[in-house]
């Protein structure tokens, strides 16, 4: 794993946000967010497979988006979609498409069975940390607030 691979990843998620319109204050979290998402990717891909390196990775993206969300007070949504853009099948999904149009079809079961397993993996990660308690996120600024930081 090399640092221009986790530099693509952040600053592919900057051009993301900035496409999608995000406000300039939160370009550089966002970045952050989806090179944290990527760094997860490329360590455990080698140890634990495909899927659920996209899972750990997902986890990881949608927990601390929900922590930036209460320390810049913005919407989670922000940092979640843009940080998870990394991870998304793109490829995948592509050849799946194109092998499906041009009648391959034994091809296109198996570019979109590994598609299909990784927006699994992600939702599955995302939907496990949006069961998590609020109080657990918030709780971090009230701490702040309490100390005087």
């Amino acid at each position: 794993m090399s640092i221009s691979v986790i530099l693509a990843a952040f600053f592919g998620t900057i051009a993301f946000s900035i496409l999608y319109d995000i406000p300039f204050r939160y370009l550089t979290t966002c970045g952050v967010i989806g090179a944290l998402g990527w760094l997860v990717y490329s360590i455990l891909i080698k140890h634990i497979g495909n899927s659920a390196s996209i899972f750990a990775a997902a986890v990881a993206i949608a927990l601390v988006s929900r922590y930036a969300a209460v320390i810049k007070k913005a919407p989670e949504i922000v940092f979640l979609i843009s940080g998870i853009f990394p991870l998304v099948p793109g490829a995948g999904i592509y050849w799946t498409a194109y092998y499906l149009v041009s009648s391959q079809m034994e091809a296109a079961l198996s570019s979109g069975s590994g598609a299909l397993k990784t927006c699994f993996a992600m939702v599955l990660g995302i939907a496990m940390v949006h069961e998590l308690p609020q109080k657990l996120f918030s709780g971090i600024k009230h701490k702040e607030e309490k100390h005087g930081r």
